[in-house]
């Protein structure tokens, strides 16, 4: 027996030895490629020395003899802290994922293939004016310079991942970051998805209460439009439907997840200090690490700082010397759904005005991990790439002996929107930055601008010019066969919605309703936002001046306006009602919850019990509203629509008419419905947050997940690459973070405010910003999420252009010199 145990000992201890050392190992390996930000690089492409100063936040500030000599330093950095990155947003784009991960990725890979959008890239860089040009082979060869230091040094193969996936990294290219704007709309879009499922509710309830479920932002009244079934009789009058898949890897988001964000800007007539003022939050998907990176370049004219993307030359949202920008989601309708008739005889053909006619057709070779290649073939007609029907459940709305086909204005070979922000980072005032802002296509912005006394909002990208006589005015998918229905160019960009020193003094944008025009000059039928603009009108209008302090205080705000509208609403009959009943029971818990949210103001604050029970009774609710009417299709709708609450329980053109169950005997009432959804809310918190309700913490349910895309969800491994925060804010407060709305966890806080900046032109270095995790892509760097924790407490750090300060216990300092 003792025998046996010493070699039991043995074994542990050998065993607990190796484990040592294959941990030792994986260290050694993974920090290899740890960035020495103190060394001196011989480097080819570069005229003279240059310096990239990281400050003790790790941003980077270049200083240079040129600018093609900056902007080749922001390649080179860009590369040193975010290579993986990189090379996956490239890989995406070009649908070539699979080559790494299998096949996880290949509907992706299809999809990718069939918009095409890295051709589109590649064609789009002979549109480009000499000085894009110039400045993307500059980017793209201090890219290339750092991978050849990799190469000499044996760096670790540049990135840890690269020891798990292939490390097989082909030159950077220019059409390379052309491409990655492009990949930006992509995971932008919405109305694609939005015309799918209009159409397929309405397939369901026809187009009575369709209004109620999907309604129009408050504005001038729409014309009616035709029942979907009309235009394509052969439909089923439902729409079967499929889950809608959301791998991490993927740039197609459900709508919920489409592109938001914050600007507003004020005049110095409303500025304490008397300079203009600016702040900017755009909401994305969080990752590890965060898709924005923070950036300083100085330039010829001068110095230039703010956000940027990995693979991309260009400050997307900051300031310089002379002007500040903000970019927000336009929500303009720049994608159409058409419905392609084919021919019966050739399903090679399809119909159109005058006959039928071939599909433009090329066959792509997609290569598979440890698999064998999969050859698709990919075809267009007049109005853009046919889709399968997988895609957005596409299928489900497509009659037989049909395809559906996509126009979009992000389909365009020559692409002009990088030359557009290059140009508008290198304007001196507002008028010179809407003009260079001109050739931007996609994805649409809301550009928000502030110079020295100033300031001016401006729509840029491309507007669809569509007929007064479109069949369904873009809102729902058209027959492509008619005229009528096809789009007529772009928009004249003097027509794009312009707004220039407001004579309140104020101007700002949630993503909400900006124009009142009637179709085709509407700009869109589906906006981002009607909540948040409430309570940022509020908070603009409570001061007469305002400050970067009270800018901050705004972008930061966790008050949520649709809860205190709504509250009032579905409690009305059940505040202070119910009988007195004994602790333990239904009837007890839920007079407890009424009363706390009675008392409560609406601040979705992390550390209170009552925005959990709030957010969890409101998704029961419509829930109970909606399954009865919509069966399968409720899963679409898994966040909550405040508007369709409000009218069910104003009972606006009779939509109180939701509240009674269809199969039931009985006639519910609002109050019934809202009574049950809460009950059944608070027993849904005690299986999964125990039964103390004022020990509730809505933090733990709001927790940020700034997770590894590849390696989130790899054991022991996620423990190190994923990023967690308890953060306040919820779906409809300026301080947005968007929930997950499905599976055990759908309060996990999963897309907001990456990035955070309020510049104040009345003292430019006093201008602040932050990201929400760090600028390393590195996990083993101490700088991976070092700004996590000053961005989920609402700290910020300096936005100066001044070289002492940036220098100042500076983490490093990288000199370029040129190669002999």
């Amino acid at each position: 027996m003792a025998k046996a145990f010493r070699w039991l000992t043995r074994i542990f201890i050998g065993l607990f030895a190796l484990a040592i050392l294959a941990g030792v190992l994986v260290y050694y390996l993974a920090s290899r490629s740890l960035v020495d930000y103190d060394a001196t690089h011989k480097v080819a492409g570069i005229s003279g020395t240059v310096e990239i100063v990281r400050d003790n936040a790790d941003v980077p500030h270049v200083f240079a003899g040129n600018d093609l000599d900056a902007f080749y330093a922001l390649g080179f950095a860009h590369a040193q802290d975010r290579l993986w990155q990189m090379t996956m947003l490239r890989r995406t784009a070009q649908g070539r994922l699979s080559e790494q991960f299998g096949p996880r990725t290949l509907e992706i890979d299809k999809l990718m293939r069939r918009l095409d959008l890295y051709n589109l890239a590649v064609s789009s860089v002979k549109a480009q004016d000499a000085q894009t040009r110039a400045i993307l082979e500059a980017y793209s060869k201090g890219v290339n310079a750092w991978l050849t230091e990799i190469n000499k040094g044996a760096l670790g193969r540049g990135a840890p991942e690269f020891f798990l996936f292939s490390n097989q990294i082909s030159p950077w290219q220019p059409a390379d970051s052309i491409a990655i704007i492009k990949l930006m709309a992509v995971q932008m879009s919405s109305h694609l998805e939005q015309e799918v499922l209009r159409a397929q509710v309405s397939l369901i309830l026809g187009n009575e209460r369709l209004d109620d479920i999907l309604p129009v932002s408050p504005g001038t009244a729409i014309a009616a439009l035709p029942k979907y079934a009309s235009l394509f009789p052969d439909m089923p009058r439902y729409a079967a439907t499929r889950p809608i898949p959301n791998d991490p890897l993927s740039p197609f988001k459900p709508r919920a997840f489409s592109g938001a964000s914050n600007a507003w800007a004020a005049a110095p007539s409303r500025s304490a200090a008397g300079g203009t003022l600016l702040a900017n939050d755009p909401h994305l998907g969080f990752s590890a690490p965060a898709i924005w990176y923070l950036a300083r370049l100085e330039l010829k004219q001068g110095g230039i700082i703010g956000g940027t993307i990995p693979g991309v030359p260009a400050i997307l949202t900051g300031r310089s010397d002379y002007l500040g920008w903000g970019l927000t989601a336009a929500y303009v309708d720049d994608q159409d759904v058409y419905i392609e008739r084919l021919n019966p005889a050739n399903p090679d053909e399809y119909q159109t005005a005058t006959g039928f006619k071939p599909f433009i057709t090329r066959d792509s070779i997609i290569r598979i991990k440890d698999q064998t290649p999969v050859t698709i073939k990919l075809q267009w007609s007049d109005n853009g790439p046919v889709l399968p029907g997988s895609h957005y459940d596409l299928a489900s709305i497509t009659p037989a002996g049909h395809v559906t086909t996509l126009a979009w204005t992000a389909l365009s070979p020559a692409d002009t929107s990088i030359s557009a922000v290059l140009g508008l980072m290198q304007s001196r005032n507002i008028d010179q930055a809407i003009r260079n802002a001109e050739g931007y296509l996609a994805p649409a912005m809301n550009l928000t601008l502030a110079d020295g006394g100033a300031i001016a909002m401006k729509t840029i990208g491309a507007i669809p010019k569509r007929s007064a006589a479109h069949q369904t005015q873009g809102r729902i998918p058209s027959q492509g066969w008619l005229a009528e229905n096809r789009w007529q160019g772009r928009a004249d960009y003097s027509d794009n919605p312009e707004f220039l020193n407001p004579v309140g003094g104020i101007i700002g944008n949630t993503n909400n309703k900006m124009i009142d025009r009637a179709f085709p000059r509407h700009v869109s039928f589906v906006w981002g936002d009607t909540q948040r603009i409430l309570r940022w009108k509020r908070l603009m209008q409570s001061r007469e001046v305002h400050t970067r302090e009270s800018f901050i205080e705004a972008q930061l705000d966790t008050v949520s306006y649709t809860a205190r509208a709504l509250l009032p609403l579905i409690a009305a009959d059940l505040w202070f009602t119910g009988e007195a009943a004994p602790e333990g029971t239904t009837a007890h818990k839920r007079q407890q919850a009424l009363d706390m949210l009675a008392n409560w103001n609406g601040e979705m604050n992390e550390h209170l019990p009552e925005p959990l029970i709030y957010a969890a009774w409101l998704r029961a609710l419509q829930d109970r509203l909606i399954k009865d009417e919509l069966g399968p299709l409720t899963s679409r709708f898994n966040h909550v629509e405040p508007l369709f609450i409000e009218r069910v329980y104003r009972d606006t053109d009779g939509a109180a008419v939701w509240c009674d169950v269809l199969q039931s005997a009985a006639i519910e009432s609002c109050t019934d419905i809202a009574r049950l959804a809460l009950d059944e809310a608070l027993l849904w918190i005690t299986e999964h947050h125990g039964t103390a309700l004022e020990a509730l913490r809505w933090g733990d349910a709001h927790l940020a997940t700034h997770d590894h895309p590849v390696l989130g969800k790899v054991p022991v491994l996620k423990w190190f690459v994923n990023i967690r925060q308890s953060t306040s804010g919820g779906d409809n407060t300026l301080r947005r973070g968007r929930s997950r709305g499905v599976g055990p966890k759908p309060f996990q806080n999963v897309h907001g405010a990456g990035f955070r900046g309020v510049y104040d032109f009345a003292d430019p270095d006093s201008s602040v910003f932050v990201i929400s995790t760090g600028q390393s892509g590195h996990p083993l760097s101490r700088f991976y999420d070092n700004l996590g924790e000053l961005w989920r407490r609402g700290e910020y750090i300096p936005m100066s252009l001044d070289p002492e300060l940036a220098r100042a216990a500076a983490a490093g300092v990288t000199v370029l010199e040129p190669l002999q």
